[in-house]
């Protein structure tokens, strides 16, 4: 290994890298001055098309943003259309005083703002109104922040497969693992781990060779434990029990926070794309494997690896492919500290013969990278957050060893 080489200071070089970092921020204030969005066009558009639909009267406007416009644009947007419609004399109002409703929801794709507008005056009475405009050329995405490095912690190793692991808060460190055949409670003894309980799975019918799982702690009670077709529930007793039966119950997808599922075939190893309760207006997606959640301020920004390969985002209303995305089977998203936005761990589409898992953010509607990438010694099997989204865990077979491995996926923030 070669070792650190540290060169003494230049004082000169001090000072031209710091007004070079002087102009660095000038130019990249005047490239956020120069890509403010101009709203007219579409502002005067849309609302040509209401007044043709209303007449002049009193209308109720409730704006809904599912893009990357900020807070302070959509504003900015809200009073343009009703000073606009206010020259035609269409007044927004109150809307238990209004003769209709206008629902806007500003939304998007990779190159254009997508605006619809339901224009509701009576109870079944509703007209449709769909604008575009051209996006800018590109979107300032950079954030002045370090990246994040992906800590892996091995939880444990051990020749069976294993499906997924659980780490439970308390002393002494225990663990709960998930295989095809049973769900063992271990426990850390001397530096090793020891099964203390073991909760037999019992299914009527044969599992999928290529089975997957999720084991998913609950707040009252242990954990549920799902496979294809058959979920088991721990009890409440100490030491705990379970009891498994045939189910076609949806499985979690995310974490607490997310509140969304959905409905695993119960002869493979994908999600038939059926959700519960559906993001926004859409109640399905594509098949897939996996699923991760990015909140935005007004809604949740969901992307899906499909079975296909391609990686879709779903926003409530929009489902946008994204072509030059090249992910693997597995994402999942947690949440670093020091970061504002939330991340999603995404494995790689190549494990030949070495995988790797890489860290993403959604500034815009395409994933920036901001951590490097952690090589595992194999194929990654599984890569599920953990139910309060401060944490994953990814397993794989180690190539050297034959074992299963089981990480557990922190963030490290820089200091």
């Amino acid at each position: 290994m070669l070792s650190p080489i540290y060169n003494s200071l230049n004082r000169r070089m001090i000072f031209l890298l710091s007004r070079l970092r002087w102009a660095l921020s000038l130019c990249l204030l005047f490239s956020q001055v120069s890509v403010a969005a101009d709203w007219h066009e579409p502002v005067s558009q849309l609302s040509g098309k209401i007044t043709a639909i209303t007449g002049p009267g009193v209308v109720a406007l409730i704006v809904n943003n599912r893009s990357s416009i900020s807070s302070a644009e959509t504003e900015e947007i809200r009073r343009e259309l009703t000073s606009s419609l206010a020259t035609s004399g269409v007044r927004v109002w109150q809307p238990d005083q209004a003769a209709a409703t206008i629902k806007l929801t500003l939304s998007e794709n990779l190159q254009e703002y997508v605006w619809v507008a339901e224009v509701q005056q009576a109870a079944n009475d509703t007209n449709v109104i769909l604008i575009s405009s051209p996006r800018p050329d590109f979107a300032l995405t950079a954030q002045n922040v370090p990246p994040v490095t992906i800590h892996a912690t091995t939880l444990i190793s051990q020749p069976e497969p294993m499906l997924d692991v659980a780490v439970l808060d308390g002393t002494p460190e225990r663990l709960l693992v998930l295989s095809r055949a049973a769900v063992t409670l271990q426990e850390s003894q001397n530096g090793h781990w020891t099964v203390v309980q073991s909760l037999p799975i019992s299914s009527p019918s044969p599992l999928p060779l290529d089975v997957r799982g999720r084991i998913f702690l609950r707040k009252d009670h242990l954990f549920d434990a799902y496979l294809p077709g058959l979920i088991c529930h721990s009890t409440n007793s100490s030491p705990p029990q379970m009891n498994c039966s045939p189910s076609d119950d949806p499985w979690p997808l995310a974490t607490y926070n997310f509140g969304l599922s959905a409905f695993f075939s119960p002869t493979r190893n994908f999600f038939t794309g059926a959700l519960v309760p559906g993001i926004g207006k859409q109640k399905s997606a594509p098949p897939f494997y996996s699923a991760a959640a990015v909140p935005r301020q007004n809604y949740s920004l969901w992307i899906f690896a499909g079975l296909d390969g391609q990686v879709r985002l779903l926003d409530g209303i929009n489902q946008l492919p994204l072509p030059r995305t090249h992910w693997g089977n597995n994402v999942a998203a947690i949440h670093a500290a020091c970061r504002s936005d939330w991340q999603v761990l995404a494995d790689s589409p190549d494990a030949d013969p070495a995988d790797s898992i890489q860290a993403f953010e959604f500034p815009d509607r395409e994933p920036a990278a901001v951590s490097p990438k952690l090589t595992v010694n194999g194929s990654i099997t599984a890569l599920w957050a953990a139910p309060a989204g401060d944490r994953a865990v990814a397993i794989y077979k180690n190539l050297d060893t034959g074992n299963y491995e089981a990480l557990q996926l922190d963030l490290d923030c820089p200091r």
